[in-house]
């Protein structure tokens, strides 16, 4: 089985989609972990009752809002899969993506994994071209790289090297959960198929790309104990990478 983590936080106007998505899927084994982070819109509401209508749908309620970290730290506590996937609550998977994961996996005989994705806007559009993964990337790729995973797209066999928690820390805390998983597992692998939509939202967390900065050199210096050097090399290999990406699409 997989078990899926979602966090949720006043996310009523897409989580249907995602769902769904799941729902979907042409493998059928998965449960989905579905925690509302006390949102104030009606999120809550609407995922009880795709839980009522769907066993495999699992409603869990914080008791206090604290971030997406907490959030997925709580679904993965909860997990009883073999593998562990990942799915935020305003992003989509296509029908197959849990079925050619899963074989792709079995195929390199790997243990954590990632896919190609498109961007989608708020509508639902594809908006230029795929991201796509590198074939295969280990600690320092990564790390130098920035985050080269869709959260949306990673998936890992607990089996492996258990459930490492997702790092305190508001923002970039997936990033930091992959690293810590490269501490254990030499690579990722990457499957080069969109296989998911990567919603651009104006409002969201990770479009504020100005505050973003604090938490990349919060996630070097005090997650990853990186010497300030080793932190500026890789603040100028990810801000070269951005520009060169803005340069070819």
């Amino acid at each position: 089985m997989v078990s899926i983590v979602m966090p949720a936080y006043n996310c009523e106007k897409f989580i249907a989609k995602s769902i769904e998505s799941v729902q979907h899927q042409t493998y059928p084994d998965w449960e989905l972990l579905i925690v509302d982070d006390r949102s104030t819109d009606g999120t809550a509401a609407l995922v009880a009752g795709y839980a009522a209508r769907d066993p495999r749908v699992r409603l869990l309620s914080q008791k206090e809002n604290g971030g997406a970290a907490a959030a997925r730290n709580r679904a993965i506590d909860e997990a009883k899969g073999e593998y562990l996937a990942f799915l935020d609550s305003d992003d989509i998977w296509y029908p197959e993506k849990l079925e050619k994961q899963l074989a792709f996996m079995r195929e390199k005989g790997c243990n954590f994994s990632c896919t190609a994705y498109h961007k989608v806007d708020e509508n639902g559009v594809v908006v230029g071209r795929p991201v796509r993964p590198f074939a295969r990337a280990g600690y320092k790729k990564c790390l130098y790289y920035g985050n080269c995973l869709g959260n949306s797209t990673v998936m890992y066999r607990i089996g492996s090297f258990g459930k490492p928690h997702v790092p305190p820390i508001r923002k970039r805390n997936d990033f930091a959960l992959w690293l810590q998983i490269l501490r254990h597992e030499p690579y990722v692998y990457g499957l080069d198929e969109p296989l998911a939509g990567y919603r651009i939202r104006k409002n969201s967390l990770s479009s504020a790309k100005m505050g973003l900065v604090k938490y990349q050199w919060q996630l070097y210096r005090d997650i990853e104990k990186l010497p300030v050097p080793c932190c500026i090399l890789a603040f100028i290999t990810l801000l070269i990478r951005k520009a060169v990406g803005k340069l070819i699409k």
